[in-house]
């Protein structure tokens, strides 16, 4: 008989599955579990038919109980291997062929294994680099007026050079004048160059450059896991003594920004306490609707207090993007496999926009994402008003998409609404909202 600590299911099992069997393997009834990590039979039951998201504290404290990993109950031994190799083996029809029995060759060939899938993980970093760099390239407004700068330099020299190569009886004065502006923007294309150099330098080593306020800001918060503690306690700092100790937020716009994210991060911790707010999401999942009734708070405050839980007590990978009325993203918090554009306009199929025409309206999609594999998300999407602009004002718009991994198993059939992340790197060409054309292939 197999022992416990031998305890192995097929990789390809759901993690609900491989709790149901465990337990079972223990011979736990599913009440005495549910007891000792604190939830309800019935919650338990969900999670066990894979139909409710579990991850965080409560399946530490489960994985505890069945006395095996968390790793084990998630994805199993060398689960990231294998998921590699799925990857390479997409758009290889030979491998494709062969993928149910990928397991098999990782354990016989464990070394030819590793090296097929740190090759497929240096192509998916070489790619992200070009989306990264074609997306900068193209909407860049700093990269864009150093060009251009240069660009007018250097014509202005080839202009005042070509008035001393071909005219004859320049006057000497004149000579000297357009010497001196020859060597002036000389300088100045020496100084322009060097400043580009020293820009894309800087940026080389760092995907996410801060070049705006606003990302200094999603630097800075991206630095806590968008998870800002201090606000949490009984007595919090003033938000003064939070920004003063943030060191990177160096410019004043940038400081501005912080303490208008820290004013409504604090009222959403006010309304909906962390250790209440992450009970309930244990106990019913990430449902905003349901959320939102329970502590009396909008939908789109759900969406920003589910994206500031700490790691451990999140349901999970959780985006978030916020836009303004003119569609320009104001927040953004990505996820894994759902890149939100740093410059310029980002999918205009996103429900995020779709939201912004249907103020007040919630929505509710799954999405589609484009790539060498597509990867599913449910979304929910929000626009309202932002600010009382009075009866004689314009209103003041703003749009917020929740973003969190898509359950097949929760909803089947629902209908899925393929999405990219800009079209200048989206690789469907016969996509009815594309703006301009793609430079990538449709096999990328």
């Amino acid at each position: 008989m197999e022992k416990k600590g031998d305890f192995a299911l097929p990789r390809s099992a759901l993690t609900g599955t491989r709790i149901r069997e465990r337990r079972a393997f223990l011979g736990l009834r599913q009440a005495e579990l549910a007891r000792r990590v604190g939830i309800s039979p019935s919650y338990l039951n969900l999670i066990e038919h894979n139909r409710r998201r579990i991850g965080g504290k409560l399946l530490v404290e489960i994985a505890r109980e069945l006395e095996v990993e968390a790793s084990q109950l998630t994805q199993g031994a060398g689960a990231a291997l294998i998921e590699t190799l799925r990857l390479a083996a997409a758009d290889h029809q030979a491998a494709a062929e062969e993928l149910d029995r990928v397991e098999e060759f990782a354990g016989r060939f464990p070394g030819w294994a590793q090296l097929l899938a740190d090759g497929q993980r240096r192509i998916s970093d070489m790619e992200r680099t070009v989306e990264m760099l074609t997306d900068r390239m193209t909407h860049d407004p700093f990269l864009s007026a150093s060009l251009h700068e240069v660009l007018s330099t250097v014509t202005a020299i080839r202009s005042t050079a070509a008035i001393l190569a071909e005219t004859d009886d320049i006057d000497p004065d004149w000579q000297r004048r357009f010497h001196r502006n020859i060597g002036d923007d000389s300088q100045r294309l020496a100084e322009g160059a060097q400043a580009l150099v020293a820009y894309l330098d800087d940026s080389s080593d760092d995907a996410q450059i801060r070049s705006s306020p606003q990302e200094e800001v999603e630097a800075w918060l991206r630095a806590q896991d968008y998870h800002v503690a201090a606000l949490e306690r009984g007595l919090p700092p003033s938000l003064d003594s939070i920004i003063a100790a943030a060191p990177d937020l160096t410019s004043a716009p940038a400081r501005d920004i912080a303490r208008a994210y820290l004013t409504r991060y604090r009222q959403d911790a006010e309304h909906m306490p962390l250790a209440a707010f992450a009970e309930e999401v244990r106990a019913v999942g990430a449902e905003p609707g349901h959320l939102a009734r329970r502590f009396g708070v909008d939908a789109a405050a759900v969406f920003r207090r589910l994206a500031a839980l700490p790691s451990d007590m999140a349901p999970g990978p959780v985006g978030l993007a916020v836009c303004d009325g003119s569609g320009t993203l104001t927040f953004r918090k990505p996820v894994e496999g759902f890149a939100l554009p740093r410059f310029g306009a980002a999918c205009p199929l996103w429900p995020l926009y779709q939201a912004l025409s249907r103020p007040m309206a919630p929505l509710r999609a799954v999405v589609e994402t484009a790539g060498r594999v597509s990867q599913r998300f449910v979304t929910y999407a929000l626009c309202q008003p932002s600010g009382a602009a009075g009866f004689d004002g314009p209103p003041v718009l703003e749009a917020a998409m929740l973003i969190l991994p898509d359950d097949p198993d929760a909803a089947p059939g629902v209908p899925v609404q393929p999405v990219g992340t800009s079209c200048r790197i989206c690789p469907r060409r016969d996509c009815i909202a594309r703006r301009e054309p793609s430079i990538l292939s449709d096999g990328f």
